[in-house]
């Protein structure tokens, strides 16, 4: 969304003033529960005395170092103890990175209200039908230009900025102690001279006199200016005016803009609109309903009825641009997918960037599906997709427009904030005390004439979604797991009397993913010969004690196994009595 345009005269503040109270002379406090050692996961809260203010409840996807986990979401352990004093929650835009854990914590945070924009509320709502024990939210509609108050000592003033999804929201925030401004996350748009739009809402922002400002670190090492949506735009039209079949258009469900203005193109182009994967359907659905996207009668059909049409009159656009394992393009790349046979003809356009940590998926489904005939494009041949994220120019030039006295870069890992800090130093001139770099759960202090990282620590570790399991697999379940994927399993079975403690038969060895039996056996025959010295030095009269000898065998197998092969298995000793 552009900024809109609001009337101002002189340095008049580009908002009604809501007073706040407090002297300022305690600190205002703030912690990040996620979102500053990674992409994804934002969460973060203001405290001043008994008044928290939350600004997202975001989700980060599983990295190759959580096997078998589905979300990883913030620790709200230290706001749940304080939930009596949360007067409300801000919700930046609809990404699932910004929204997507509030119903695992939103009952643990006492239910407050949600201060979001009518197509941020929608999709949260949708995705809460997901969770029926959730609360119901309760929700205050915002909008740009608007001013809400937070019990006594917070309020916030939201102003539009253009991401890539509709209704995106900045805050400047009221506190005892100063202005803090939290853009959200956004990028400059361009009308069609190629000027950025909106410079003249940061240059207000900047004569208001701001303490500090809090700015997304996603594109801080990427040089230059923001590809314009219009050159994508054109970008995409040359594609599929030259495309002899089918097109198949992958991009993130929530890039709602970007999907409209294609399904605009298909209608122009007269081909039909099929539309593969729950979650895009959703969000179409979602804007279509708030009349942020207006479909001609007939252009969407129904995946089923594709083949009643030529191929050069469809356009099918599909999720799982990340590669995700069941996501549409996966399944399309793997022939796995029910209606769609990928066809020497088709075009097939990636128009989305790779998220960190996605590097290896995504390759693997271009491979799989380079090795079926189509024509491929990215976005690294083609001006086919533009990143939601501010790169170094317009970062810059944000700084410049509202010289803060402090700058505290947010978003990303710890590289990227770094950058973020040295530009605010290069282009704002601030020194680099001025300039704060902190982690996940660091408690940083505002006070009038002063930012500081302290040393008190909120929980912020992760908390990982597993199925039904919210928080119940930890460390340890996590280190088993990578052991059994890395280094595979031994499972060790010994029989023994519950008179003596003698063994009463060989024991029986079990391998997975360690070795192949049948070609090992002489070292089958090496553990056996170890288990029968370890089980023979324990004293006969003494009494079983089951548990000591399972260590027993779990540290000396495992220390030989590792000097035969240099492999560390998981040994699972199991003992039977008789």
């Amino acid at each position: 969304m552009v900024p809109r345009p609001v009337k101002t005269v002189g340095r008049k503040p580009i908002h009604g003033e809501v007073k706040v109270k407090g002297t300022g002379e305690e600190p205002v406090r703030f912690a990040a529960l996620g979102g500053l050692e990674e992409i994804g996961r934002n969460m973060m809260f203001f405290e001043y005395k008994d008044e928290i203010l939350i600004i997202d409840v975001g989700l980060q996807f599983p990295e190759e170092e959580t096997p078998g986990i589905d979300y990883i979401i913030p620790n709200v352990s230290y706001l749940e103890l304080k939930k009596r004093n949360i007067k409300g929650i801000i919700i930046t835009h609809g990404h699932y990175d910004h929204i997507g854990a509030i119903p695992y914590v939103l009952d643990k945070l006492g239910n407050p209200p949600i201060y979001a924009t009518e197509i941020t509320k929608e999709i949260i709502l949708k995705r809460q039908e997901d969770f029926p024990n959730s609360p119901k939210p309760i929700f205050v509609m915002v909008k740009g230009g608007q001013t809400h108050k937070f019990g006594e000592h917070f309020s916030a003033h939201f102003f539009d900025v253009f991401h890539n999804i509709p209704e995106g929201v900045g805050i400047i925030l009221e506190t005892p102690v100063g202005k803090i401004v939290h853009p959200g996350e956004f990028k400059f748009d361009y009308d069609h001279e190629g000027k950025p739009r909106g410079l003249d809402v940061w240059e207000r922002i900047g004569k208001e006199g701001i303490h500090t400002l809090m700015l997304d670190s996603t594109g801080a090492e990427r040089p230059g200016w923001s590809l314009s949506e219009r050159v994508v735009e054109r970008e995409l039209e040359k594609l599929f005016k030259n495309a002899p079949g089918r097109i198949l258009v992958a991009t993130f469900a929530s890039l709602l803009d970007r999907i409209g203005e294609i399904i605009k193109i298909a209608e122009r182009l007269g081909r039909k609109v099929a539309i593969s994967g729950f979650s895009m359907k959703s969000n179409i659905q979602i804007a279509q309903r708030l009349g942020y996207m207006k479909i001609g009668k007939g252009t969407l059909i129904q995946l089923e009825d594709i083949h009643k049409y030529p191929d050069n009159k469809l356009l099918v656009m599909v999720t799982g641009a990340q590669g995700e394992p069941n996501a549409s393009l996966m399944r399309i790349a793997n022939g796995e997918h029910r209606q769609l046979r990928l066809r020497t003809t088709d075009t097939i356009i990636l128009s989305s960037s790779i998220i960190p940590g996605n590097e290896r998926s995504i390759q693997t489904v271009k491979d799989n599906l380079a090795r079926q005939g189509p024509t491929i494009y990215h976005y690294t041949m083609l001006d086919i997709h533009s990143s939601g994220h501010a790169p170094m120019e317009e970062l810059k030039t944000v700084m410049k427009l509202i010289k803060p006295r402090f700058f505290l870069p947010i978003h990303g890992y710890y590289f990227m904030r770094m950058r973020n800090a040295k530009h605010a130093q290069e282009v704002v001139g601030l020194k680099p005390e001025n300039t704060i770099l902190t982690d996940n759960g660091k408690v940083v202090e505002f006070r009038k004439d002063s930012i500081k990282v302290t040393d008190e620590q909120v929980p912020s570790y992760y908390v990982m979604v597993d199925g039904l399991g919210v928080g119940d697999v930890g460390e340890v379940v996590l280190r088993d797991r990578r052991t059994l994927a890395q280094e595979g399993m031994v499972v060790v079975i010994i029989t023994l009397s519950r008179e003596n403690g003698r063994i009463l038969k060989n024991p029986d060895i079990i391998s997975r993913g360690f070795i192949y039996l049948k070609e090992s056996q002489g070292l089958l025959d090496d553990i056996r010969r170890r288990i029968r010295g370890i089980i023979g030095r324990i004293p006969v009269r003494q009494p079983l004690d089951a548990d000591y000898v399972k260590t027993l065998i779990r540290d000396q197998i495992g220390q030989f196994l590792y000097n035969k092969t240099k492999r560390r298995p998981m040994i699972l000793p199991v003992i039977i009595e008789i």
